[in-house]
């Protein structure tokens, strides 16, 4: 029984929480029993979501942060979630790649997944391999998205505090607009801070923070450029600080993790807290829901009823709307 790990991998032991983690990706009858045998241990970690365009040194940033909160002693989780290979399924980058310096430290964990096609930048076990790191007594859980683009908003629903990476030259003033991503962000770090650009970059995002409507409603004292200063305001708002880093040598890291602390304290003195974790379990029961409800509806499906549909929509004889009801129809 795969719930003979619960007690080990409380007691902090690695290889019981390396198994854990492994059975909840697999999915199944066992591995909800070992997510509800842990669950009640749960709910001590903060999450903290990194997530921003292919190219602006998330990982690096991950690194250099988890760094940050082990000189602060605090103990880290780390999930990369990366890439699917079309040909294994796996993870194409994986945790023997990444972060090598960070191996061998008792007081971090790193956990390479694979999207699986997942959308949103998250593999779809990512929820439960957070509570697994949250059960096993991280106090932080960093989790790094793939990067894909617009669909990156999906990290907003599964942490604390979302870090919106960004990095000058590569245009992501204009795809932050498209993407929402002002909207999802608790800080925006300018990562590769050294090169050119970085100011304008830095410029670029407190003009869109002056562009927000929600901006309106910030009161605060301002800084000497006339721009509000960051953090929380005194309407209880939170106007997210924008902190240049340059990761590869691990500058601005510590700034970073204080923001996000602060962040923490200001989401714990507004009751914000509570409504994170509220929509969190929301996010994640609609996820099992949806699952569990294709599931059921597609064993309930007569054989070939599902590909013949498919066909029928694809040749334009049913619109797929119509052709779902009928699905649900027989399936009744």
């Amino acid at each position: 029984m795969q719930t003979d790990l619960v007690s080990p991998l409380l007691a902090g032991n690695r290889r019981a929480l390396a198994r854990a983690l492994s059975q909840v990706e697999d999915g199944g009858s066992e591995a909800r029993a070992l997510l509800a045998a842990l669950y009640p241990h749960t709910g001590r970690a903060h999450v903290i979501g990194v997530t921003g365009a292919p190219g602006t040194g998330k990982s690096t940033l991950v690194n250099a942060l988890a760094k940050a909160y082990r000189a602060a002693g605090q103990t880290v989780g780390i999930i990369a979630v990366d890439p699917t290979s079309p040909f294994s399924g796996g993870a194409l980058l994986g945790d023997r790649v990444r972060m090598r310096d960070l191996a061998g430290d008792p007081g971090i964990f790193i956990r390479s997944m694979a999207t699986r096609g997942s959308l949103g930048g998250l593999a779809r076990a990512t929820a439960d391999v957070i509570l697994v790191l949250d059960a096993a007594g991280f106090d932080r859980i960093l989790v790094e998205t793939v990067g894909v683009g617009q669909a990156e908003v999906e990290i907003a629903s599964a942490a604390h505090t979302t870090i919106v990476v960004e990095a000058p030259g590569l245009g992501d003033e204009v795809q932050a607009i498209k993407a929402g991503v002002l909207e999802i962000a608790d800080l925006f770090a300018v990562n590769k801070a050294d090169r050119e650009g970085a100011d304008h970059t830095v410029m670029a995002l407190q003009m869109m923070q002056g562009l927000a409507p929600a901006s309106a409603g910030h009161h605060g004292p301002r800084s000497a450029s006339g721009h509000p200063e960051p953090g929380a305001q005194s309407d209880g708002s939170w106007l997210p600080p924008i902190v240049k880093t340059v990761a590869t040598r691990g500058e601005g890291a510590e700034k970073l993790r204080d923001w996000i602390e602060a962040h923490r304290a200001h989401l714990q003195a507004t009751n914000k807290l509570i409504r994170r974790e509220t929509a969190r379990a929301a996010a994640a029961l609609d996820h099992i829901l949806r699952d569990a409800l294709l599931t059921a509806l597609l064993a309930r499906l007569p054989d070939g009823a599902l590909s013949v549909t498919v066909e029928a929509i694809a040749r334009r004889e049913v619109d797929p709307y119509t052709a779902a009801a009928r699905l649900l129809a027989n399936s009744a």
